[in-house]
């Protein structure tokens, strides 16, 4: 089998799983993705665009034509994040994702409710050196988190901007070997995917950034996030979260086709560089 030949066939099987998985046929995806690993995100998203919900063996999606968007729920963790990012990337009509998830902040002056848009992730999940080498950084892209920024400036919601730490264990509020290794490496916010996100939609070349909600202060113990306040932030925050999303992808539209340096989308979705 050559090159040429191997490429079609593994865009075919990644476009049958994506089809599998999410219960949606290829052509109804749109040219933006949200990403989340929410139901109450997609189901708002559906009721906001009054569109119907489609559940795959794995996933959870639903598209808006009118707003070329299509959101999906793929699940938590750094291993569904590779696999929705390759899967996704292998189709050539998607111009950009974005991923609307939650974070844990690591700053005293941080709040419950604040945006945080992360520049880069620390690569403590594992799954991202299928991808890259370690000393190869995970970044954001430049162009959606630039957009994101602006977005809230123009909102005027309050933001933080740094590094977050994605981790592949979830509950480790109480590992006081894990907490001095966040501490000594200054993360600004702990999650499960971004690491992974960055590293992947780097390499398969599909601009991809990420809008965290920060949902609790997990460093102090009554902030570590509980069964009431995961259902406040859920009750409070989905709908401005996903508004937000849309109003992000919209803006990073009116950029792309203006042709705006930063969100380069290569031809190929495959590995080589």
């Amino acid at each position: 089998m050559d090159l040429k030949d191997k490429d079609i066939l593994e865009a075919r099987i990644a476009q049958d799983t994506l089809e599998r998985y999410s219960g949606s046929e290829i052509g109804r995806f749109c040219s933006y993705l949200l990403l989340t690993n929410f139901w109450r995100y997609i189901r708002t998203f559906a009721d906001m665009y009054q569109v119907p919900l489609m559940e795959g063996s794995m996933f959870t999606a639903a598209h808006s034509p009118e707003h070329d968007v299509s959101i999906i729920d793929f699940k938590l963790g750094s291993a569904a994040a590779a696999l929705i990012t390759d899967l996704v990337s292998f189709m050539p009509s998607v111009k950009a994702a974005l991923m609307l998830g939650m974070c844990g902040g690591l700053r005293r002056h941080y709040k419950v409710g604040d945006y945080f848009i992360p520049v880069a992730s620390i690569r403590g999940e594992g799954t991202s050196d299928f991808y890259f080498p370690p000393e190869v950084p995970s970044l954001a892209n430049f162009l959606i988190q630039k957009t994101a920024s602006e977005v809230l400036e123009e909102e005027n919601i309050p933001y933080h901007i740094g590094i977050t730490h994605t981790t592949n264990i979830r509950f480790w509020e109480f590992n006081e070997a894990f907490i001095e290794k966040l501490k000594a490496n200054k993360a600004q916010a702990i999650e499960l995917e971004c690491a992974t996100l960055f590293a992947a939609s780097y390499r398969r070349k599909l601009p991809l950034g990420a809008l965290l909600l920060i949902s609790d202060l997990p460093l102090t113990r009554e902030g570590i996030k509980t069964k009431k306040s995961s259902k406040y932030i859920f009750d409070t925050y989905t709908a401005s979260h996903v508004k937000l999303g849309m109003a992000v992808l919209e803006s990073t539209k009116k950029r792309l086709k203006k042709k705006a340096k930063g969100a380069f989308r290569g031809k190929s979705a495959g590995t080589d560089i």
